[in-house]
């Protein structure tokens, strides 16, 4: 096990984190977002004031004149700027690589990454094309090969970062700053869960179902895609899944209310927050199971505290402020 016994370092004072945090992510936001704010201004001043729309869903920019698919890149850019800053961010403050964060060796594990991202796509699958059989009047067939190439690339090539992203943000670096402080497990698949969850909050879809019912789905995924890390010693499974699902979701359907407003192959037309919560429950602990039985993990370590490769009984407990 290295993943979270990695961070006991004397690197893990507490500012570094708020640095890491505030600079990467919000900071990274805010330069990553230079561009599409840049398009929007210029869209408003081209038509002569006269486009100021006000759409309900902030994530669709059609309604200022923008195309689905330069919309979705444009949405991409903070997410590439705020990894690469947290990247070096992390290197520079706690002396820890991309890989050591990953998964606290100095190799990153790309075959657990394929795996992810085939196991989750494949549940995907099964799971619209049910839904799809049981009502196929609730999707709208809106497939159009000329739009769809353009998606496909920046599905492939860009959605990644974004997911990549908040994984080795939450998954990877928060996981392991819990851990130094608490030496527990349990905690740290908690924490970075719930903040994954509360960084969605701003998405369009808790405007339009309520609070409870989407942060029920972002904290689970959030606290699936912890415990697969711990037991797995590693994020790469996790970064193969957030990546499977969101580029899936992108390129095969979408809803008025979705963040990702694309040209997918079908717009859903209704939506049940509670179905989708049960089915996402249902597909997540399929999932758990088959990568349980295929890389045999010990669930027993969940109630072990973490300790340092060289720790014994005698030795002072490592502390977030050492």
């Amino acid at each position: 096990m290295k993943f979270l016994e990695r961070t006991f370092d004397h690197q893990n004072q507490w500012w570094k984190y708020l640095i890491v945090v505030f600079v990467g992510f919000f900071v990274g936001q805010i330069v990553g977002s230079i561009p599409l704010f840049g398009v929007l201004i210029y869209k408003v001043i081209t038509s002569g004031g006269s486009m100021m729309p006000n759409p309900s869903n902030m994530a669709d920019f059609s309604a200022f004149g923008i195309s689905k698919n330069t919309g979705l890149l444009l949405m991409m850019l903070p997410f590439i700027v705020s990894l690469l800053l947290t990247i070096w961010l992390i290197k520079s403050l706690h002396q820890r690589t991309l890989a050591e964060t990953i998964n606290g060796t100095r190799k990153i594990r790309f075959g657990r990454l394929w795996v992810g991202f085939i196991v989750w796509t494949v549940l995907m699958i099964v799971y619209l094309t049910g839904d799809y059989l049981l009502d196929s009047n609730n999707f709208v067939l809106q497939f159009n090969l000329a739009a769809f190439i353009p998606l496909l690339l920046i599905g492939i090539l860009l959605i990644p970062f974004q997911s990549g992203y908040e994984e080795i943000l939450c998954r990877g670096y928060l996981t392991q700053g819990i851990t130094a402080l608490t030496r527990n497990r349990l905690l740290a698949i908690l924490l970075p869960g719930l903040f994954f969850g509360l960084l969605h909050s701003f998405n369009p879809e808790v405007k339009e179902f309520g609070f409870g019912i989407a942060m029920t789905q972002y904290i689970f995924l959030g606290l699936l895609f912890g415990l697969i890390a711990v037991l797995d010693d590693g994020i790469e499974l996790c970064i193969g899944m957030h990546a499977a699902n969101n580029i899936f979701l992108s390129l095969m359907v979408t809803h008025k209310s979705s963040a990702l407003q694309t040209n997918a192959v079908f717009e859903q037309l209704n939506l049940d927050p509670v179905k989708d919560a049960i089915s996402l429950i249902v597909i997540g602990i399929i999932a758990i199971a088959f990568l349980s039985y295929r890389y045999k993990w010990n669930y027993r370590i969940l109630l072990q505290s973490v300790k340092p490769a060289n720790d014994n009984n005698n030795s002072i407990p490592a502390s977030i402020v050492s």
